[in-house]
């Protein structure tokens, strides 16, 4: 989730609603700069006990913070807390719980992302063996419960915690239990975004099946190949899920801009605190209606600080957003940003890719995305069959697309093998979260500790 950081800068009021699409229309850039951003969290754990640290104790996530400054990394604060960083690769920032992200730098190529992902794994691993922490790399806590989890001193996740069980069962769980990999792609035109949009979505179930990595809860198995997408079925129906209407005639910034007015708000952010807007109407701001701030007008910064409050499975901002993929190891965050740059950013390979899915239904789509936590890559898609009946397909679209960018590194090698982790899960039949299960029925022996040597980085 964003973090916010110091600025110098005023925000320009919001004086009308065209002033909301058109923050989205800054987000176009012609091919050649285009960019990509990959996110990726960690579970972090203490080596002697497995609990996970809470942000003051002594080797706890203020000191994991504290030892990685020693890279360049600079603080950021709130409250007099340091809860993110800040550097050349991006930036360091907690979730709730205090699952550790990096959000990358946008960076040209995949040999970069990979590049900026070994240094920080190398960075935070050499912190943790200061510290006696350790990093997990799954979907969700294999074993704890929600009270056996910590939470982090930040603003604007004091008014999540107390808002999520007033519309759904399991936001709590999403904030406190889950870790993802996301990555973060630029557009040329509305119409580009559009098409990208539509793919993304539609598609997306076939990346949570390839990534799912989260099949047990309170250390047992839990009937999920990935629990954590299963969660956003139930954490907040107003500000999740498949976005039927990017489907629909017409769709561009204007529809999205009118689906995040219809978002309710959580916050709002001022003096370098989070005031408590959870439920009411970024509209009813517009119009300086707002309880909590009467008779104030929103900046352009509100609007951006609420665009990060949606969480449909593909999200818009000044780039699209793919979030549907568990948390997993160090090859799964390289293979993610490669499925979706393969597919997405060169025109043949996103015509191919729409080819395939632009048939599908609005109830299709979403049969899909409700089967697939529970049976992945065996879930059944449109038209018969199994997801896995086109997922070699896809690889070798998005293949045809890497190949075509011709991103090569020094050793003359394009970005194709970092699809390689996916053809493997694809040839052995088996998502990642299967053959844990299966270790965990087997030579495990039900002995949910042996997860942390099995999936830590």
């Amino acid at each position: 989730m964003s973090t916010k950081t110091a600025s110098t800068a005023k925000s320009a009021i919001i004086e009308s609603r065209d002033q909301l699409i058109a923050s989205f229309a800054r987000g176009e850039k012609p091919s050649d700069r285009w960019r990509i951003g990959t996110e990726h969290e960690k579970f972090v754990y203490a080596l002697g006990d497995h609990h996970a640290p809470s942000y003051d104790e002594a080797s706890g996530i203020r000191a994991l913070l504290g030892e990685l400054e020693q890279y360049g990394w600079a603080p950021v604060l709130e409250g007099g807390n340091v809860i993110a960083l800040t550097g050349a690769d991006g930036s360091i920032s907690l979730e709730p719980a205090g699952q550790f992200e990096l959000s990358g730098a946008p960076l040209d190529n995949l040999h970069e992302t990979c590049a900026e992902t070994g240094r920080h794994l190398a960075q935070v691993k050499a912190a943790g063996d200061t510290l006696g922490l350790g990093f997990l790399g799954l979907g969700m806590w294999p074993d704890k419960t929600r009270a056996e989890l910590p939470i982090m001193p930040k603003g604007r996740y004091a008014i999540m915690l107390r808002h999520m069980p007033r519309v759904g069962s399991l936001g709590l769980d999403m904030m406190l239990r889950t870790s993802t990999i996301q990555v973060n792609l630029d557009y040329a035109s509305e119409a580009d975004m559009v098409k990208k949009f539509r793919v993304g979505l539609a598609l997306q179930p076939l990346a949570t099946a390839l990534f799912a990595n989260s099949p047990f809860t309170e250390g047992k198995p839990n009937g999920k190949l990935s629990f954590r997408s299963h969660i956003w079925s139930d954490t907040d129906p107003a500000r999740t899920g498949m976005l039927p209407f990017v489907f629909e005639e017409g769709f561009g910034y204007e529809r999205y801009a009118d689906y995040a007015l219809d978002v309710p708000m959580y916050f709002v952010y001022r003096d370098g605190k989070y005031i408590d807007a959870a439920g009411l109407s970024f509209r009813d701001f517009l119009k300086g209606e707002l309880s909590v701030l009467p008779g104030e007008l929103p900046t352009m910064e509100d609007w951006n600080d609420h665009l990060s409050t949606a969480f449909p499975e593909v999200r818009l901002k000044t780039f699209l957003e793919m979030r549907g993929a568990d948390g997993g190891p160090w090859n799964r965050i390289c293979a993610l940003p490669a499925l979706w740059v393969g597919l997405l950013y060169d025109n043949g390979a996103l015509d191919a890719a729409w080819d395939l899915v632009k048939g599908w239904s609005l109830t299709e789509r979403q049969s899909l995305r409700d089967a697939v936590p529970e049976l992945a890559l065996d879930a059944p898609l449109p038209g018969g069959g199994r997801l896995r009946d086109i997922a070699g397909e896809v690889l070798d679209i998005a293949h045809a697309g890497l190949a075509a960018r011709g991103r090569l590194n020094g050793a003359g090698d394009n970005e194709t093998g970092f699809l390689d982790p996916l053809r493997e899960i694809v040839r052995s039949g088996k998502v990642p979260a299967q053959v844990l299960l299966d270790r965990y029925h087997g030579e495990w022996g039900g002995d949910i500790s042996r997860v942390y040597g099995e999936a830590s980085f």
